[in-house]
């Protein structure tokens, strides 16, 4: 980990205010880190609305970009996205660009914070991978009526999370990991997080390793949230159960979160910028501040973390001054109020909550090699082919039959959304014009030439348009292809 020390010796750190209520929950947290003695200068930026409303498109100017590299530790308040400025999110946009792989999301049972759950001692972490999934936004229109989404998992990528998953374990003391997946239905990509978490769990023999179906994890966290110690998952099913978790112990306004990459780190409140809230200083900071005292364990200050949590603790502890979001808005008191009593609490240990002992984190470090899975033996068996048309599947089959004839390929299935439809075998389908034609070489033991997949195309172009294709590729004898529902 880089930091940049400044001339008097302290840390610098980038400080993105953010929008709506950022800017004060942004102020209580860094009045909270001045008040107990935090090693810390900051370099304040902006990102965002703001920015956006300036006609830049990714709401991250290149003096914020600079700053990052050279800190390499953001404390940011909530981004907004206005509608008709900008295509990305700035959140987004700033996790991709300095590859913060993993986004941890810590929730544990809070004093005087009323839930259906109290008195359970919920304190889990949800660990979800931050830049791959179907969040890497890769989006096409397949035809007029049918959009696509890629769900794109690497290998590479399901190390680096997972590994870091047991290596918070270890950090925070830690003694159980979940891998939550979909892999019963995914099997080739959640199915990749399954395999590389089965692979690594034995590298960490002092930590118990637990598959579980992501369906069946949000079910175990509404009915038995304190089993749970780290939840690993993907990037979208960790947005879900992250957002449950927070739930169960009081909202998102005590949701604080960090993204995490072997370069940089961010560290941010989960809730959004709540713009109907702004500037009447009733909001609850307390995500945020939880969220710098993360970015300080980050940055070896282990004391003023600790300093700062219990002052949290004692604060809601004793229940003196509430925010809007537990009480009611018309008869809490204010942000500043709130901060103000964090300080006088610094120092003070609470009675019924405790800190966790932490050590630093060993982050993995992994090729970067684009190139980390090699297989012995290659072949391409054949091509899957989309193809639009209005008719039935009878009449497609008929004609790409007539089409591949004399080849050295031939139609094997067509599929619509998932399920076979040609040779038909008795399901009752809904089609829609977008169909997947799978094509396999005759000959079962030849390897696909690019040539005769140019060949196929021009041929089934010719008579139909298509609009998709993928190669079905072989890899040590395994295919890395599914079968369509209702083909044996």
């Amino acid at each position: 980990m880089n930091v940049h020390i400044t001339p008097s010796g302290k840390k610098l750190v980038t400080v993105i205010p953010g929008d709506g209520i950022g800017p004060e929950c942004i102020q209580s947290a860094l009045r909270i880190i001045e008040a107990a003695g935090a090693p810390l200068e900051w370099e304040v930026r902006e990102a965002g609305a703001s920015v956006f409303k300036k006609g830049l498109e990714s709401g991250v100017p290149a003096e914020t970009i600079e700053s990052i590299r050279k800190t390499r530790v953001v404390l940011k308040g909530p981004l907004e996205t206005p509608v008709g400025y900008g295509e990305k999110s700035a959140n987004v946009t700033l996790r991709k660009l300095f590859e913060t792989y993993a986004n941890v999301r810590p929730v544990r049972e809070l004093p005087n914070v009323p839930t259906p759950y109290s008195g359970r001692g919920i304190d889990l972490v949800v660990v979800r991978e931050n830049v791959e999934d179907l969040y890497a936004g890769i989006e096409h229109m397949q035809t007029p009526g049918v959009a696509q989404c890629l769900k794109l998992i690497s290998r590479k990528g399901c190390e680096k999370i997972v590994r870091f998953a047991f290596e918070l374990a270890r950090a925070e003391g830690r003694k159980k990991v979940h891998c939550a997946t979909k892999s019963n239905i995914m099997k080739l990509t959640e199915g990749m997080l399954k395999r590389t978490f089965e692979e690594i769990a034995p590298e960490y023999p002092d930590i118990e390793a637990n598959h579980i179906i992501v369906d069946n994890c949000a079910h175990q966290m509404v009915k038995r949230p304190e089993q749970f110690d780290i939840i690993v998952t993907t990037n979208m099913n960790g947005d879900i159960l992250s957002d449950l978790s927070s739930a169960l112990v009081g909202g998102l306004g005590f949701a604080p979160s960090a993204n995490i990459g072997n370069e940089v780190a961010i560290f941010e409140a989960v809730h959004g910028s709540a713009p109907k809230y702004a500037g009447k200083n009733v909001i609850n900071p307390t995500a945020v501040i939880l969220s710098a005292v993360m970015m300080l364990r980050y940055l070896g200050e282990f004391e003023s973390a600790t300093l700062i949590e219990n002052a949290v603790l004692v604060t809601l502890e004793e229940g003196k001054v509430r925010t809007g979001d537990v009480v009611g808005y018309d008869r809490c008191n204010t942000t500043t109020e709130y901060t103000d009593e964090i300080i006088r609490n610094l120092g003070r240990k609470p009675s019924t909550a405790s800190v966790r002992e932490y050590k630093p984190i060993r982050l993995p470090q992994i090729s970067r090699n684009p190139v980390t899975v090699v297989p012995q033996k290659r072949r391409v068996v054949g091509m899957d082919v989309f193809v639009e048309f209005g008719g039935t599947p009878e009449e497609l089959g008929k004609g790409l039959e007539q089409v591949v004839e004399g080849t050295p390929l031939r139609l094997r299935l067509i599929s619509n959304r998932g399920t076979m439809v040609y040779p038909a075998f008795g399901a009752m389908t809904d089609n829609v014009d977008h169909w997947r034609c799978r094509f396999v070489l005759r000959d079962e033991s030849a390897d696909l030439s690019e040539s005769q997949a140019l060949e196929l195309l021009q041929r089934v172009g010719a008579r139909y348009q298509w609009t998709h294709v993928e190669k079905l590729h072989e890899f040590d004898g395994q295919p890395g292809f599914t079968k369509p529902q209702g083909e044996n």
